[in-house]
């Protein structure tokens, strides 16, 4: 009996040290994985949501840009570390979605090696051309692509990318023929694309807005399926193609077995951070939709665009090496 007593008493111990720990996450910086360049649409957004999240959190949030490998070395590295909160990253359609279909062997598994927590974004792209192309609109560029197959040459910020794979269901909707170049960076396309390297990019709206504003580069549609608030004189390319829809996605993930409760306070902040004014003006500055989700709507959203995604690499022959 007295025993049992100095068992139970030992128990209800340890239990009473071991709540102020777990309720005490986070207590030190969190460090957030982008693997991709720094200047990018996906670096832009999560710095800009970052330090709403910190004050949310009371403790900085450290952007840790690693690019890479189609979001392979950043995303293998939020694979190996501790799944206690403090290491988490970006992740978007490329690294949970269109990787599978591309790379000769993904060496993560999305539902195995990853927690996703919330998707946080929408983000639409915007097809621009170079100024001395002689298209102003989309049905003339397919008639100019058309009369002149293999001659217009697409840039894009590497395989498998929205700004790659978009413009590979464009050529598959209308018919056309054009080579794809693809880059390292973005900015080292848009240069390409400003000098006539290249004629045309169909590149995230943060990245091609400016350029089209500044009378840089010409826009000629979005790939939303209505036209943008953010841009209402710029047409959808559904508008000429009927169907034809492309959106980039993104949020935050973390290492597999990641405790409920972190993930839980995890989610439930991120929400909140993508309500705040700061946050929602600053996301609309660089065209990107608002899109909250639970863990299990973000895993679905994965699962459903690795299998539509899935068909238009086949189509395009598109490989990473």
């Amino acid at each position: 009996m007295f025993r049992r007593l100095l068992v139970s008493i030992f128990t209800l111990a340890i239990i009473a040290i071991a709540a102020p720990a777990a309720a005490a996450y986070p207590d030190k910086p969190i460090r957030l994985i982008v693997p991709s360049a720094p200047g990018g649409a996906p670096d832009a957004l999560m710095r800009a949501l970052g330090p709403q999240l910190a004050q949310q959190l009371g403790v900085p949030i450290v952007i840790d840009n690693k690019p890479g490998g189609s979001y392979v070395i950043g995303t293998m590295e939020l694979v190996r570390s501790a799944p206690d909160g403090y290491t988490l990253a970006y992740g978007n359609i490329v690294s949970l979605a269109t990787n599978k279909s591309l790379l000769p062997a993904v060496p993560y598994d999305v539902e195995k090696d990853l927690t996703l927590i919330a998707n946080t974004l929408r983000l639409s792209n915007m097809m621009i051309v170079n100024n001395s192309v002689p298209v102003r609109t989309i049905p003339e560029l397919i008639a100019y692509a058309k009369r002149n197959p293999g001659k217009l040459a697409f840039g894009s910020d590497g395989n498998g990318t929205t700004a790659h794979l978009g413009v590979e269901l464009f050529k598959a909707m209308t018919g056309v023929n054009m080579l794809h170049v693809p880059y390292r960076a973005a900015t080292s396309a848009i240069t390409d694309l400003i000098g006539g390297g290249i004629q045309l990019m169909m590149i995230n709206t943060p990245v091609s807005a400016p350029m089209a504003q500044a009378g840089k580069a010409r826009a000629l549609g979005v790939s939303s399926a209505q036209r943008l608030a953010a841009y209402p004189d710029v047409p959808a390319i559904a508008e000429s193609v009927p169907g034809f829809e492309v959106s980039a996605w993104g949020g935050i993930v973390g290492p597999a077995h990641m405790p409920k409760d972190i993930v839980t306070r995890l989610n439930r902040e991120i929400r909140i951070a993508l309500e705040s004014p700061a946050v929602r003006e600053r996301f609309k500055v660089l065209g990107a939709e608002i899109a909250p989700s639970t863990p299990e709507e973000f895993l679905d959203l994965s699962r459903r665009e690795t299998v539509k995604w899935a068909k238009i690499v086949k189509f395009s022959g598109a490989r990473i090496d």
